[in-house]
């Protein structure tokens, strides 16, 4: 289980295919605490440390992640934010959060306020997934809260820390971000279609 909370960002050194799987070579502030079997979420991809030698780890994503991400599009020195799986005594200072991503989603527009960003996202709202606002959404693994909620669309407000700490001051329009809802609204949405 994660936070939302990204911890630091982490560097595509490189990128093997191997059949349909692809291991991603990765380099992090914290690749010297890391343990082979380890979860780490990437872009809100909970995967699993395979291989630690020096600088770097190695994680591997099979097609169904790359099919359901945007780690497929990752490119050798794109940066990843990264989150190592919550401590059991830690502080839960995001939302519950599993590193299962729903969907992508496409970032429609980026708005300089004066001292803060507005970032608007779509998604096909035909899967079934829904926000609501002042809940809580995951998005390339950050958590954040929805200010404006519609069927197919929602926007979050971004503070300067946010912006300089995680891969979205990176994020434009028309490219694809990883969206995890609610867990809480997943359930309760299943649960009416009952």
């Amino acid at each position: 289980m994660f936070t939302g909370i990204i911890e630091t960002l982490g560097s595509v050194k490189a990128i093997r295919t191997e059949g349909t799987n692809k291991h991603f070579i990765l380099s992090s502030a914290f690749t010297h605490e890391l343990q082979i079997d380890q979860s780490v979420a990437h872009n809100g991809v909970c995967l699993t440390v395979v291989a630690i030698d020096g600088e770097t780890y190695t994680v591997t994503a099979i097609d169904e992640t790359l099919k359901k991400t945007n780690l497929n599009n990752l490119q050798v020195g794109d940066v990843v934010n990264l989150e190592r799986c919550m401590v059991a005594n830690g502080r839960f200072d995001g939302h519950v959060v599993q590193g299962h991503v729903d969907q992508t989603g496409t970032c429609e527009s980026v708005t300089d306020e004066n001292g803060s960003w507005l970032f608007t996202f779509s998604y096909d709202a035909a899967s079934g997934n829904v926000t609501v606002e002042k809940g809580s959404i995951c998005v390339n693994g950050i958590s954040l809260t929805v200010v404006n909620s519609q069927a197919d669309r929602f926007s979050v407000a971004i503070i300067p820390f946010t912006y300089e700490h995680t891969n979205l001051h990176s994020v434009k329009p028309g490219d694809k971000v990883n969206l995890e809802f609610d867990i809480i609204g997943k359930y309760v949405a299943r649960l009416l279609k009952r």
